[in-house]
């Protein structure tokens, strides 16, 4: 039987390790990707450190998967061998549940994760369910395309979501590997796009990016300078600092919202005076669809939206996680497979 090579964690805690394993064939509705690119996403720390609960070692993480169908099980008749395809956090659901009745696939009450619920893309190969997979156009490498399967949709989905006119002032929060492609599909939908970051080292980056203002939250209140600007409509939080959103509240305008994408297990401190005056709130946004990952795809290709990607071979998988976890990437880091 052929083989293939896989990046799998043994045990909580432990490094990535290279191993050989048998190309597995695909189940009845499932399909078999042959990987080409998969990005590592700070949410794959849930594999590496065990922060995910019924969590199964070993496991292969990785849910920004692009790549080619390489086989079909038996029911798969709507994708075809050789069609480009990719697999993002949202791995599959159930078909049954009220969430699922509705057509809100991404609220599936039994949602399966790409990465974390089976074996997901730090591999050569890997097997997907049909309902998980996402379209690539031609306009899109599988490098480009598969950080926006997670960082990409997130941002892209949230602010389409979001209730915000174009002109509207619309802010997003951190620039780094999910800020850097909001703040460019905020300016690709026509709003006032503000960049907040700490310091000036990201300035003339956000500003090549879209922006249209730019706050350094070391060096003014952010709030203050939002209301300067007749305040937020919305206010995408992409860095994960529960703090740093609790500071830019007051910077809502009328009805504006905290949208919150970044993930973080610690609270967001707000009072009701800050929400009852003027009508704002705080929400969050979960990433997306398959659907909705096709649509941001065919966005980012039409606008030209641009990841900023390092990449590694499948090889060096220990220090691209590295770099992803100690923010030293500018912005995303992508595992190829050659």
């Amino acid at each position: 039987m052929s083989q293939m090579k896989v990046a799998q964690i043994n045990t909580a805690g432990g490094d990535f390790e290279l191993v050989d394993r048998n190309i597995p064939d695909p189940g009845p509705d499932q399909v078999r990707v042959k990987i080409e690119a998969c990005g590592i996403c700070h949410s794959d720390a849930f594999v590496k450190e065990g922060g995910f609960p019924g969590l199964e070692y070993p496991r292969v993480p990785g849910h920004e998967v692009a790549g080619v169908i390489d086989a079909l099980g038996d029911d798969v008749d709507h994708w075809q061998a050789g069609q480009r395809v990719g697999v993002g956090w949202h791995g599959g659901h159930c078909f049954s549940c009220d969430s699922c009745r509705r057509g809100d696939f991404v609220t599936c009450q039994n949602q399966q994760i790409c990465g974390i619920s089976y074996d997901g893309g730090y591999a050569e190969y890997m097997i997907a369910p049909a309902e998980a997979l996402v379209a690539i156009p031609e306009a899109l490498t599988s490098v480009a395309a598969a950080p926006l399967l997670c960082a990409g949709v997130t941002t892209y989905n949230a602010l389409r979501n979001a209730g915000a006119q174009p002109g509207d002032v619309v802010a997003v929060l951190g620039v780094g590997g999910l800020g850097h492609l909001g703040v460019q599909y905020a300016h690709a939908m026509g709003f006032h796009t503000v960049a907040l970051s700490r310091g000036t080292d990201k300035k003339d980056l956000a500003m090549q990016l879209g922006a249209d203002s730019y706050i350094d939250t070391d060096a003014e209140d952010p709030a203050e300078a939002l209301h300067k600007l007749g305040g937020a409509r919305v206010i995408l939080a992409t860095a994960p600092n529960p703090k740093l959103m609790s500071s830019v509240i007051d910077g809502l305008g009328v009805n504006g919202q905290l949208l919150v994408v970044g993930a973080s297990p610690d609270p967001i401190e707000v009072s009701p005076f800050q929400l009852l005056m003027a009508r704002r709130s705080v929400a969050g946004h979960p990433s997306g669809a398959p659907q909705d990952s096709e649509d941001t795809l065919g966005f980012s290709a039409l606008r030209d939206i641009e990841t900023r990607i390092e990449t590694y071979p499948l090889a060096e998988v220990n220090d691209a996680y590295a770099r992803m976890i100690n923010n030293e990437a500018r912005f995303r880091v992508v595992l190829t497979m050659t």
